[in-house]
């Protein structure tokens, strides 16, 4: 027990030493910042401004930031004595420090890629032979180059049968409409005797354009009396830009439009579609972040009525279809929207081509609490699954009437059964 003694002395020694050698080493750093504070007291960070002395009186009263807007859009922020240096100092109150600031405005809520909002006089479009081939290029890439294959093989058998309805599935016609549209075709090929792949693949390139132009798909108007047109859909598949390149179609038409800015949940969807009014012509009617969207709806009616305009486009929040309340709020828009007897022509639904299936649940729900008339379907040339055309009517039973197929106003056009198909099998090669 003796022996330890020693041991716990030098212990404590050596922990004693320690922590005389760490304090002064945290003394010394901190004599270091304050020496370096006291120098920068001393020479001034930022030049004053030879103006400054006009702008702050020499009264030594000390005041708030000032900020003055310049006439070249720059910022003048002048910051007085007791406000520009460090606590528990004060300054030379006659000494006023300006910094300027540039101010960079931003256009608010401007979308960004494929919802850029383009110039009305950005020249004509591409409408060459094969241009909405070249649009289509990565869906025609997936479903077209198994069709070009399928079209080389010398015998129809089951393995081509295989591959087709593999190629159908993976463009995400989806499992119900494949399944029952190869049954029908190994039906036609039993009872007609077909021998040859290209027999069932020029069957198929028929059957789909018939199904598809099954449907009403035109954007329905009345004669010399106000059309509305109200939309509805998630946030983020392009809801506003496509009611702003709607609007920009019917302007270029000589038709009186006017814009209804329903989604006050979010002020940058407001301020897109005002932007959107401006650049096309159209009269936007807004109100401010929060307010009730159903009121904003009855003052455009009320607005597009005294402007004797001939079509209404209503802008709505993107509601998340899980939540009950807000598909209830959209129910009670179209109910303002029916006092004017006749007027609502179409309730679009617009959906993300690039969500694919996963945009078919959504879908159920909005239709089955709006009655929604048909679907826009923006982004189609930036996926492979072009087949979800297909699916939403298959699913849906709703007709696409609108496709977007590039950024420019142009490119949001008619959806056209025929040329869809022949540029997703590759047929117009």
């Amino acid at each position: 027990m003796d022996s330890l003694v020693p041991i716990l002395v030098i212990g404590l020694l050596v922990v004693l030493a320690l922590g005389l050698m760490l304090g002064s080493r945290v003394g010394a750093k901190r004599d270091e910042q304050a020496k370096s504070q006291r120098d920068v007291k001393k020479s001034p960070a930022v030049q004053r401004s030879a103006g400054a002395s006009e702008r702050s009186p020499d009264s030594g009263q000390a005041s708030n930031a000032v900020a003055d807007v310049d006439a070249d859009g720059t910022e003048a922020v002048g910051v007085e004595a007791g406000h520009g240096t460090a606590p528990g100092t004060a300054a030379p109150a006659d000494e006023l420090e300006v910094v300027e600031i540039a101010i960079v405005e931003e256009s608010p809520g401007e979308p960004s890629g494929s919802e850029t909002v383009r110039d009305a006089d950005e020249g004509e479009p591409d409408r060459s032979e094969g241009w909405l081939r070249r649009r289509l290029s990565k869906a025609r890439a997936l479903l077209g180059d198994y069709v070009s294959d399928l079209r080389q093989r010398s015998k129809l058998d089951a393995e081509v049968w295989d591959e087709l309805e593999e190629a159908l599935i993976r463009a995400d016609v989806g499992v119900a409409a494949t399944t029952r549209i190869i049954e029908e075709l190994q039906s036609q090929a039993k009872s007609e005797g077909w021998q040859a792949p290209a027999e069932a693949l020029d069957a198929l390139r028929a059957r789909l354009v018939q199904e598809l132009g099954s449907k009403d798909r035109t954007l329905h108007t009345r004669n010399d009396e106000l059309t509305i047109w109200m939309f509805v859909g998630v946030n983020g598949v392009g809801k506003t830009t496509t009611i702003g390149k709607l609007a920009q179609r019917a302007v270029r038409a000589d038709e009186t439009v006017v814009l209804a800015a329903g989604d006050t949940f979010r002020a940058a969807a407001s301020e897109q579609l005002a932007m959107w009014g401006e650049r096309v012509g159209a009269h936007t009617v807004r109100s401010h972040e929060g307010a009730d969207p159903a009121s904003v709806v009855f003052d455009a009616v009320d607005s597009a009525t005294a402007r004797d305009a001939s079509l209404l486009l209503v802008d709505t929040a993107g509601r998340l279809h899980t939540k009950t309340n807000l598909m209830e709020e959209l129910k009670k828009l179209k109910r303002v929207v029916d006092r004017q007897p006749g007027a609502l022509q179409e309730v679009l639904l617009v959906m993300d081509a690039t969500t694919g299936q996963n945009g078919l649940a959504q879908a159920r729900i909005f239709a089955e609490a709006v009655d929604v008339t048909g679907i826009v379907l923006t982004k189609l040339d930036g996926t492979a699954k072009g087949g979800i055309v297909l699916a939403i009517q298959e699913e849906l039973g709703l007709p696409v009437k609108v496709v977007g197929v590039g950024e420019r106003a142009d490119d949001l056009i008619d959806f056209d059964p025929e040329a869809f198909v022949d540029a997703l099998l590759g047929s117009d090669d």
